[in-house]
Order: C-alpha cells, then sequence, then structure tokens
C-alpha cells in the first residue's frame, strides 16, 4: 500500500526500515523522520507522517511479541509510544485550529 505519495513510499519500505533499527536496539524511539532519513527521503508534505507513526507502533508491537519479550515491558514501551501519539495528535489539531480570542 501507498502511504506517502511525495516520495512514494509502500508501507513495506517503512516496516522494512522499522525492523532493521529494531535489530539494531528493540528499545528505541523510532519516529518518521528517522524512517525518512534511513531511506533517504525528506517529509515533504508530511500529511503521511501520523499513518506512519501507527505503521511504526504496530511493526514494533508485532516485533516484541514475535521475540517473546516479557510482556509487561512490551506492554509498558507500546502505552508510552501511544500516550505519545495522542499528545501529537492533539498539538497538531491544536495548531490547524487555533481559537480566535
Amino acid at each position: 500500500m501507498l502511504v506517502c505519495s511525495c516520495n512514494f513510499i509502500t508501507d513495506t519500505e517503512i516496516r522494512d526500515v522499522i525492523n532493521a533499527f529494531l535489530e539494531e536496539d528493540c528499545w528505541q524511539l523510532i519516529v518518521p523522520g528517522k524512517v525518512y532519513h534511513a531511506m533517504q527521503k525528506r517529509g515533504r508534505c508530511c500529511g503521511c507522517f501520523p499513518n506512519v507513526v501507527d505503521i511504526i507502533v504496530s511493526t514494533t508491537e508485532e516485533f516484541h511479541r514475535k521475540r517473546n519479550f516479557a510482556d509487561e515491558k512490551v506492554v509498558d514501551f507500546m502505552e508510552r509510544l501511544r500516550r505519545f501519539e495522542e499528545e501529537q495528535k492533539t498539538a497538531l489539531r491544536e495548531r490547524r485550529n487555533p481559537r480566535v480570542a
């Protein structure tokens, strides 16, 4: 599936990069900019970044599940990622819809 139409990047390419990062350090924080940098691409309109975050979260969950890491560590880590994602989405919505005083 095409995730970024500006750079013609598919979800498979993104998942491959994420898995490579996780193989290096399975507890590192992976963000869209880091993924794009590894592919030697740049976010242009950055409209795909929320979808890339979702792919990062789901790929990381799957990676840890397959490796049979201690469930409490995975759950804690993934919960922190979800909270971070929600905070970022809220901040983005607030920037897009500024309140007029």
